[in-house]
């Protein structure tokens, strides 16, 4: 027996329901604040680049604070300006002496901070602030980068908690994980590689007229080819002459 129109209705509409709450979920499991590391190598430097969305219908993101990790630093901080923001680094004691690559550090940069100049992140926006750190901590290393975001009707909304287990906290701090270091010397063998293929290149594809000599010998093998098919076709000729009387 076939559905009736209102029972077919029924369905499309709790099956619409129930796509807008699963739609929902996910986006309001996304929309927090966010790093994307441009490079995760030891030892070298990246940019870091951090996705602000505006979760507030009513207010907007004025100012975001990232705090950096004190207990493996960052020596570097620069920052990628942004129109209609003002970017401020803080730089301070240590709370305790770190020894970086053989060096002992009691002050590094702290906390990075945006300032909007204007009206700020509105409501179904976002910005991305970026920042070019290092060197970066030993492989393995999880940098957690805590990040305030402040709207202009006075709400902060901190980012700075840590996952434990497999399930994401509400409001989660920023974090990504160094990896290994590239192997040393890698650039410069991958320089000498492509230099031989060049070369190799090169030999192949001599120019006629260069000084190795090796095209008079492959024209005048030609030529003696061509007269020995010529003579061929001639007495080809006469014998079939010959043959017809």
């Amino acid at each position: 027996m076939s559905a009736t129109p209102r029972t077919l209705a029924r369905a499309s509409a709790g099956a619409a329901l129930a796509a807008s709450l699963v739609l929902g979920s996910a986006a309001a499991a996304s929309a927090h604040v966010r790093v994307v590391p441009e490079t995760t190598a030891a030892g070298g430097w990246t940019v870091l680049t951090f996705r602000v969305p505006n979760e507030s219908p009513t207010s907007a993101t004025t100012r975001v604070t990232v705090d950096l990790p004190t207990d493996t630093p960052l020596t570097s901080v620069s920052t990628q300006p942004v129109p209609g923001w003002t970017a401020t680094v803080e730089r301070g004691d240590l709370p305790e002496p770190v020894e970086v690559d053989g060096a002992t550090i009691t002050e590094a940069p702290l906390s990075v901070t945006w300032t909007a100049d204007g009206a700020g992140i509105g409501d179904g926006e976002f910005q991305q602030f970026a920042l070019s750190v290092g060197p970066l901590p030993a492989a393995g290393t999880e940098l957690v980068l805590p990040a305030h975001q402040e709207y202009a009707d006075g709400e902060v909304v901190d980012w700075d908690q840590v996952a434990e287990g497999d399930a994401e906290p509400d409001q989660p701090a920023p974090t990504f994980t160094t990896t290994e270091a590239a192997a040393a010397g890698h650039g410069a063998a991958a320089d000498d590689a492509a230099a031989e293929d060049v070369a190799a290149d090169d030999d192949v594809a001599a120019p006629a007229g260069s000084d190795d000599g090796g095209a008079l010998p492959v024209v005048l093998g030609g030529l003696g080819l061509a007269a020995g098919v010529a003579a061929l076709v001639v007495a080809l000729l006469a014998w079939r002459r010959s043959a017809a009387r």
